[in-house]
């Protein structure tokens, strides 16, 4: 997606979002030279900012504790699996798919993640193990499952970016934070 596209994107919804800003930056920080039309489109983002007529989406700040918790048991049992067995786990495919079957636990502030993993550790550390373990059995069970994937990101990176982005747009079209609520 070029400068154009996002500026008038922004301008229509009336938002630049952190993925739009990350990609204007992107661009410019890549290209040895913007054209005329890229220039005027950000100085019409620019102007429209400066006014309010586009605001920025701050960026928020969070994690998901069970994306921690996971990947620690799955580099656990992996790494004595490969020890043991001539076989090469891929870390990836395996916490995605035990992710997949676990409730995310977000945190905003370091407190609250502390809360999750403390949560998770009386709670949910069977059920983790359970779905790291499934996991690992799904995945040396499996012959070379399609040949055809291919990594994330690794592809078309714009594509990601615009789907990404699109995806976003749609959830985010009706949203407005309540007066008084600040962002954590």
């Amino acid at each position: 997606m070029g400068i154009q596209e996002i500026v008038e994107q922004a301008l229509r919804n009336g938002y630049l979002t952190p993925t739009q800003e990350a990609e204007v930056g992107r661009i410019c920080d890549k290209a040895t030279e913007l054209s005329v039309e890229e220039y005027m489109a950000l100085d019409r983002l620019m102007g429209a900012l400066l006014t309010g007529q586009v605001v920025a989406v701050p960026r928020k700040q969070f994690i998901n504790v069970m994306e921690e918790l996971v990947l620690t048991e799955a580099i656990t049992r992996i790494a004595v699996i490969e020890a043991e067995q001539d076989c090469a786990l891929d870390l990836g495919d395996i916490a995605a798919y035990a992710l997949n079957r676990l409730p995310p636990l977000y945190a905003t502030t370091e407190e609250g993640a502390q809360y999750q993993r403390r949560r998770a550790e009386e709670e949910l550390m069977e059920l983790i193990r359970a779905q790291v373990q499934e996991a690992i059995n799904h995945s040396m069970a499996r012959p070379q499952f399609h040949p055809e994937r291919s990594v994330l990101g690794k592809t078309s990176g714009k594509e990601v970016v615009s789907q990404v982005s699109s995806l976003l747009q749609s959830y985010a079209t009706d949203y407005e934070r309540p007066t008084g609520e600040t962002a954590r």
